[in-house]
């Protein structure tokens, strides 16, 4: 019998048993989140600064996964460009992914799935706002899984709004990731260091292809 698991349920324990899903320990494996990133104009710090306004205000009361993605996730995309060519971005996306020797299948919806011509190129998970980023982190490694372009590196954004990690995937003989630091715009300047991450992630796909 077939066993059917939501990508919202599934954990890293499964990913790695069924999926042989691995963390890569190579310190060089993701360099894209790290090192000189492309620097924030003031224009970009103000609309930043006017997303946490709009983001703690938002707080006062429960706000809804899909206000994360409005308030926060869709300006940060639009100012890193990726809403222009060459890239394109599309939302509820199915997936599934299928491991016959165990029979499972893990289904789930891509929340925003940004592309580059036909191929995958950034996943990204959002939350509701107070929620805990680390049921994210598998369900979205199990969205890039399910990636069909396994001769590209992936990359991913889990975020509950105020929080942010990033994923990158290798599809190798065995599945490779790594996890970047945790940003929060509760810190500092680190809504600025997400941008230049999603900046620089663009440029670097940009050339790569």
């Amino acid at each position: 019998m077939v066993q059917i698991i939501q990508a919202e349920k599934v954990t890293l324990y499964d990913l790695v048993n069924k999926f042989h899903l691995r963390l890569s320990q190579d310190k060089y494996f993701f360099p894209e989140w790290q090192g000189e990133l492309p620097e924030i104009t003031d224009g970009e710090r103000q609309r930043l600064e006017r997303v946490k306004e709009s983001y703690f205000n938002l707080t006062m009361r429960p706000m809804l996964e899909e206000m994360v993605k409005m308030v926060v996730l869709s300006p940060l995309l639009d100012m890193a460009g990726f809403y222009l060519p060459p890239f394109y971005s599309t939302s509820e996306e199915s997936v599934e992914i299928l491991d016959d020797d165990e029979g499972v299948v893990v289904k789930g919806k891509i929340d925003v799935l940004v592309l580059q011509a036909r191929f995958w190129i950034i996943v990204i998970e959002s939350k509701r706002a107070k929620f805990s980023l680390e049921p994210g982190i598998p369900q979205t490694l199990a969205y890039m899984l399910a990636n069909p372009n396994p001769e590209k590196p992936l990359f991913g954004l889990v975020t509950n709004g105020s929080n942010f990690i990033f994923l990158k995937f290798v599809k190798q003989e065995v599945p490779y990731y790594a996890l970047s630091d945790e940003f929060t715009l509760r810190r500092g300047n680190d809504l600025y260091t997400v941008l230049a991450i999603l900046k620089h992630l663009g440029q670097v796909l940009i050339e790569g292809n």
